[in-house]
């Protein structure tokens, strides 16, 4: 939890005076400069990785910023398909090709939470909440994720989602322009918010966008320092405390209101509670899970339906869902459309869209700019003939397999007909061996409900800021490590409602 003390420096910094906080980053930059050196061997043995040419760690804080750069260049440099660097006191292995992906997902001593935990730094810390968790928390909150995905609470969220997407599309208007990065990004965080909490907070555009806000500042708060020198009260790190404080005194006031109000609802929250688990569990898989879902099916959402902008696959698109539309719902009915997609089964959902799963699978390979991160948590290992120690960390960029040409021709293309490369972990976009994405089919379900909103509801295009068609698809920028939004201003969509009822 978090100390009086601790809430006290974070609302101080936010009203101190500006000198007050530059003489606190500069305490800070002196810090890091200061421990920044690391214990780089120039003699490294035949079995160790070759590490990477700078050895102070403003060398290697590209490394939370510009990531998918930071590595290539690594490779670039050693030469090699594993090299190393510090991190601080903290050993971190960088691994690529076919057998090292192999190793990577296979080892059963590569541990997810150790490696996410020190080399991430993008989940709100709350010690007992969302960190510093037994194995037994962990387990159960994983058991939730999976008791949510099952058919009959998934079928029930189908006509709630629905009515998320109209009424955020209703706001957009009749026909506009808008950033897709901005406004797609938005609706699939509400729709997280309502499928993984509560109806007293999907239920209220307020505190949806008040979520969002406080969520965009722990992203913007996560700097080298904050990651590093989390007990450092730098003026990041009293920023992301402050915002990850309001983000669960929200959720326990939600919480509070339903078990005062004792009304039972058909939502996450409920189910949760009617398991009697512990507080602590029921706060931590909500503010953990909103935001890990938000980002991942928001990024995947916000480049699908850009990527559909202009390309032949929409057609196939609309011509699915409408088959669909053909077979389970009554031609006689007159209902609105967000009404005429809810009597779709999920098992039609699931079963029936061949397309709309290859636009996926698509999408997650081309505009997920993953690195999966691990700790050796078992004994040394080795892979290509290098020593992984024991307690090293482990990356690997899942750029070295989805944007590799020889798997995968003209990489950056979107080409949904393409067939998954038949190499061992040849396609890891819901991850691979161990670690899979618990919540992908509550995801894939979210991106087709979406989707096929947009696609019926909206005639539209790809434009650029002066509204002239673009005569290129934009791409990908894998060094935004959260959202991999492409360059400021390059893209909008033009759109026009082409139904009279959402």
């Amino acid at each position: 939890m978090y100390t009086v003390g601790l809430q006290s420096a974070a609302d101080a910094f936010l009203l101190s005076s500006l000198k007050a906080q530059v003489a606190l980053a500069l305490l800070v930059l002196f810090i890091l400069l200061f421990f920044g050196f690391g214990s780089q061997k120039d003699g490294a043995l035949d079995d160790t990785p070759v590490f990477l040419p700078g050895s102070h760690l403003l060398a290697i804080t590209p490394f939370f910023r510009r990531r998918f750069e930071f590595l290539n260049d690594g490779f670039r440099k050693t030469g090699q398909s594993l090299f190393q660097f510090n991190m601080l006191r903290e050993t971190v292995i960088v691994v690529s090709g076919e057998s090292a992906r192999k190793s990577f997902f296979a080892n059963k001593h590569f541990d997810l939470t150790e490696g996410f935990k020190m080399l991430s730094g993008a989940i709100p810390v709350v010690k007992g909440v969302t960190s510093n968790l037994q194995a037994k928390r962990i387990a159960q909150i994983h058991k939730r994720l999976s008791s949510v995905q099952r058919n009959e609470h998934l079928s029930g969220l189908i006509v709630p989602i629905l009515e998320d997407c109209r009424r955020v599309m209703e706001t957009w208007g009749p026909s506009g322009t808008f950033d897709p990065f901005e406004k797609i990004y938005e609706l699939l965080f509400q729709i997280t918010v309502r499928s993984l909490s509560c109806e007293e907070l999907a239920d209220n555009p307020v505190q949806v966008a008040r979520l969002k806000e406080l969520y965009d500042t722990l992203d913007s708060g996560t700097t080298p320092a904050t990651v590093l020198l989390p007990w450092l009260p730098g003026p990041s790190m009293l920023k992301k405390l402050w915002a990850t404080k309001k983000i669960y005194d929200i959720i326990v006031r939600a919480i509070d209101e339903r078990e005062r109000s004792g009304i039972s609802k058909p939502d996450t929250l409920q189910m949760l509670l009617d398991e009697k688990d512990e507080r602590l569990v029921i706060v931590g898989f909500i503010l953990g899970l909103l935001v890990a879902g938000a980002r991942a099916t928001g990024t995947t959402a916000s480049w699908l339906i850009t990527y559909l902008g202009d390309h032949e696959s929409k057609d196939e698109v609309i011509a699915e869902v409408e088959q669909l539309l053909a077979n389970y719902v009554s031609p006689n009915v007159s209902h609105s459309l967000s009404q005429q997609l809810s009597s779709i089964p999920l098992e039609a959902w699931e079963s029936e869209t061949p397309v709309l799963d290859s636009l996926i699978r698509e999408t997650l390979r081309i505009a997920q700019p993953h690195t999966a991160m691990r700790r050796n948590l078992g004994p040394d290992v080795t892979i290509d003939g290098k020593t992984i120690p024991s307690g090293a960390y482990v990356v690997y960029p899942f750029s070295d397999v989805h944007l590799n040409p020889d798997l995968y021709p003209d990489p950056w293309r979107f080409d949904p007909s393409r067939e998954e490369a038949t190499v061992p972990f040849g396609y890891v976009g819901w991850g691979g061996g161990k670690t899979h994405c618990l919540g992908q089919r509550l995801a894939r379900l979210e991106l087709k409900l979406v989707t096929s909103m947009m696609l019926l509801g909206f005639r539209y295009s790809l434009v650029d800021k002066k509204g002239e068609q673009l005569g290129t698809s934009p791409q990908p920028n894998w060094n935004d490590i959260l959202l991999c939004r492409p360059e400021q201003d390059s893209c909008y969509l033009k759109h026009e409602k082409s139904v009279l009822s959402l």
